[in-house]
């Protein structure tokens, strides 16, 4: 009796090897992924020229002779008229000089308002233990979201009675009140992050709430009143609402004030001019966001707005 043995297949069997001379499929994803990442930097770049082109446009029609400002409409200087800026400087009733030194004086008063009060108030409700914290912490936040169209009235009704209009002293001295909630909150959040234990062993040395605030508390903060004092400045210097507002009297003209009085004056309209003077008052803006650049971005990354 014979038996047959039929052949089973092999338990495992590996791939053959691809013959020699031959070269390994490979697959299409990290083509796929950098094709992907090539068109992003594509998009950004786009996006960033779209922003830019009105500012470099500008910055080249402020060069250009008054007739061909808007009938060259390229960003390619083929005529240099260096006179928009001389023009410009003394165009209006007083010296451009005048008017940034104007701004200057409100920024850096709303700054060292904003900085001082904001801290403090901030540090009350961050460490501070008392009535209706949470609910004035709440009423803070909710001051955010009121535009200043609604407190305008109010604020120069009450302005006028004290004799402050035509003063810098209603878009200061309100700083010093901590009316902008935001640096409130983006302080609150920096000192919640501080631990506690520095708190702590300060008041077992004796210190007050007033020395651990100095001491402890205030020169861990300067990422946060960098990034409040970088703020405060930007939007400061061009606020033209508020300003336009309070300040009637051409001596007390700030920088966006005194650029919109380019388009009337002397009953035509300055564009070359007003073009130059927009170009001297964005460098302050431009040095400013240079310096405190990498403060601004740690300010923001540390107190959770990220």
């Amino acid at each position: 009796m014979t038996t047959e043995t039929a052949d089973q297949p092999p338990l495992s069997s590996a791939p053959a090897p691809a013959p020699s001379g031959t070269a390994a499929p490979v697959t299409g994803k990290p083509a796929r992924t950098s094709l992907a990442r090539a068109g992003k930097h594509v998009l950004m770049v786009a996006m960033v020229v779209i922003a830019l082109y009105p500012v470099v446009w500008m910055a080249v029609s402020s060069l250009r002779p008054e007739g061909r400002i808007f009938t060259d409409t390229g960003i390619f200087l083929d005529t240099f008229n260096p006179e928009n800026y001389t023009n410009g400087w003394n165009a209006l009733s007083h010296p451009f000089s005048t008017y940034l030194l104007n701004s200057a004086i409100v920024t850096l008063g709303s700054i060292i308002g904003n900085l001082v009060s904001c801290s403090m108030a901030a540090y009350a409700f961050a460490r501070l233990s008392f009535r209706f914290r949470r609910t004035t912490f709440a009423i803070m936040l909710m001051s955010i979201m009121l535009p200043i169209h609604v407190v305008i009235v109010p604020q120069y009704v009450i302005f006028a009675q004290l004799g402050w209009i035509n003063t810098f002293l209603p878009l200061i001295v309100p700083k010093f009140l901590a009316v902008d909630g935001f640096f409130v909150f983006l302080m609150v959040q920096f000192i919640r992050g501080l631990p506690r234990e520095l708190d702590e062993a300060a008041r077992i040395d004796g210190a007050g709430h007033a020395r651990i605030f100095l001491q402890i508390i205030l020169p861990l903060m300067k990422p946060a009143l960098a990034t409040a004092a970088i703020f405060t400045f930007i939007w400061t210097w061009g606020d033209f609402f508020t300003q336009l507002v309070f300040v009637t009297d051409p001596a007390l003209y700030t920088v966006p004030v005194a650029l919109r009085s380019f388009i009337d004056a002397q009953s035509q309209s300055s564009y070359g001019a007003m073009f130059a003077m927009n170009v001297v008052s964005l460098l302050p803006v431009l040095l400013a966001f240079a310096v405190g650049q990498r403060y601004l971005i740690r300010g923001i990354a540390t107190t959770g707005m990220k």
